[in-house]
């Protein structure tokens, strides 16, 4: 199987989405992005708290392997499950796949928002998703790849982005993702995606060597179940 290059996946954008994004975002007035923005630096950025974030020696892909193997605590074992996923079964409709745990090994700058295993499995009891695929979900491979694919690419934003350049002072925020779909947060931490909301989990911001982790509560939906 051939990957293919994420930028170029990325450019293929369903209209049906940016159609929903148009329709839920058109009455949301944003906070214009301060300067806690960094894209692909090297630099620090700080937190809300104003503690320093320092960036480790470990990748996205290796951060999120580690805590989901983990003694204790162990909150991400569903996410690296979606990515592997993808990863070895994904292919568009030139056979092209799509590398996403190889992806987040590398050296640009991303910001993810990660769901907690709790959150994967409130959404594999969503009555509602299982009503759209016809069958129980019990797993992530229980549902189609081309889906996991899309909701794991809204997760992540571009550049290496602290909570304060996330969470707005005040008007919401808007962010753009690599699906090319965005959501918005409030300054209370709230996520208001296209299909449902979740929270960002204060305070429990990673930091890896290619970017920022920041731990939410629900598995975000670019479209209505």
């Amino acid at each position: 199987m051939k990957t293919v290059n994420l930028k170029n996946m990325l450019n293929l954008r369903s209209l049906a989405i940016a159609a929903a994004i148009i329709v839920s975002m058109a009455f949301v007035s944003c906070e214009k992005e301060n300067d806690d923005y960094i894209s692909n630096s090297s630099e620090e950025v700080e937190l809300k708290s104003s503690k320093a974030v320092k960036k480790s020696g470990s990748t996205i892909t290796e951060t999120a392997i580690a805590l989901a193997t983990a003694n204790e605590g162990a909150e991400f074992t569903q996410l690296v499950a979606a990515l592997s996923y993808v990863s070895e079964y994904y292919e568009d409709e030139n056979g092209m796949g799509l590398d996403l745990v190889a992806f987040f090994n590398g050296t640009d700058q991303y910001t993810v928002f990660a769901p907690t295993d709790a959150a994967f499995q409130a959404l594999y009891d969503n009555a509602d998703l299982e009503n759209l695929l016809g069958y129980p979900v019990t797993g992530i491979m229980d549902i189609p790849v081309g889906i996991v694919k899309d909701v794991l690419l809204y997760h992540v934003t571009e550049g290496r982005r602290a909570a304060n350049s996330v969470v707005p002072k005040n008007s919401p925020r808007m962010i753009e993702t690599l699906l090319g779909a965005s959501f918005s947060v409030d300054n209370e931490g709230k996520i208001w995606a296209v299909g449902n909301e979740a929270m960002i989990t204060g305070g429990n911001a990673v930091s890896a060597s290619n970017g920022i982790v920041h731990v939410i509560n629900a598995v975000i939906l670019p479209i209505e179940l």
